[in-house]
């Protein structure tokens, strides 16, 4: 089966902002929307093809892009490989060179159709927020840490993962219920960590590395997620369809004191080119953010650093 290799840009502005372009006539789906991109010649490098697509396609020259995921998916007339790269920083203004249309976009607020059918897991991946929180109210003090991210989501789109060594499944309850009563209506999603039980009023579920590895099809909920260690348990969530994974510990941590760091070159490596958004976890803060999706992670999971 050929394969045609493309190269797309997610291109973001502040305030959450993505560009899309249309489809001009005489392409297949003429008319469809799309993100920015093109074809990678033979032996030509993924980046530096974004780089020529996006200056012949919209007169931009681009300072910043990070690798993010890859998309498979078999058209009609085609079978592509969409290698997406964040663009955060470019020379110039979005015009369209290629009698196509562009409009700039908000995630959960889309108001172009038709999308291209490749489309829809790559923009359910943008809408997962950058940083992850996860929990340790049982440890930390219920209350106060409750009290903490009432304050924190306010101010920041996040994703709970509840993860409650040691607490009963009561204990687990009564902590998803306060969750959720203050996240909830500032958008974030909570998902609950297998090794805690099924929850069903969450949003989804995060497995253990364990459990991954014993799931033989993706679980339901309309949210799963994956803790990874090494590039088998990267390949086996790939497989099931998980919706993102998080992957370390990249820096050393207080919570596995044994573990070995693997360090941002080796994230880099087993991240890059997965279907699925990666975030990066293990002694990290929210100043890391940068570096994490320069090495090509989604964002960062957070623990000790939560509310710093």
């Amino acid at each position: 089966m050929k394969v045609t290799e493309v190269a797309a840009a997610v291109i973001e502005r502040p305030g959450g902002e993505f560009l899309l372009a249309q489809r001009p006539e005489g392409k297949p789906y003429p008319g469809y929307w799309e993100f920015p991109g093109g074809k990678i010649e033979p032996g030509e490098d993924a980046r530096a093809a974004l780089a020529r697509e996006l200056k012949e396609e919209l007169d931009i020259d681009v300072r910043e892009s990070s690798p993010w995921i890859t998309r498979v998916y078999a058209y009609t007339h085609a079978t592509v490989r969409l290698h997406f790269f964040r663009v955060s920083a470019w020379g110039g203004v979005p015009r369209p060179l290629e009698d196509q249309d562009i409009r700039w976009q908000r995630v959960g607020a889309i108001d172009v159709s038709p999308m291209l059918p490749a489309n829809a897991p790559v923009l359910a991946a943008l809408a997962l927020p950058a940083v992850m929180i996860v929990s340790n109210a049982h440890a930390a003090g219920v209350d106060r840490w409750i009290a903490r991210l009432a304050e924190r989501v306010v101010e920041e789109k996040v994703l709970v993962q509840v993860r409650e060594k040691g607490a009963s499944a009561q204990q687990v309850q009564h902590i998803l219920s306060r969750v959720l009563a203050h996240a909830a209506p500032f958008g974030a999603r909570v998902v609950v960590n297998s090794a805690n039980g099924h929850f069903p009023q969450c949003d989804g579920v995060h497995l253990t590395a364990g459990a991954l590895m014993q799931a033989a099809a993706k679980p339901a909920g309309a949210l799963v997620g994956a803790s990874c260690h090494d590039a088998h348990e990267l390949e086996h969530a790939e497989r099931i369809g998980v919706d993102y994974a998080v992957l370390g510990p990249v820096k050393a941590t207080a919570t596995h004191p044994g573990a070995q760091p693997m360090g941002w070159e080796r994230f880099a490596a087993l991240a890059l080119d997965r279907a699925m958004p990666v975030y990066a976890i293990g002694g990290l803060t929210r100043s890391d953010l940068r570096e994490a999706r320069a090495h090509g992670a989604h964002g960062v999971a957070l623990l000790g650093a939560a509310f710093d």
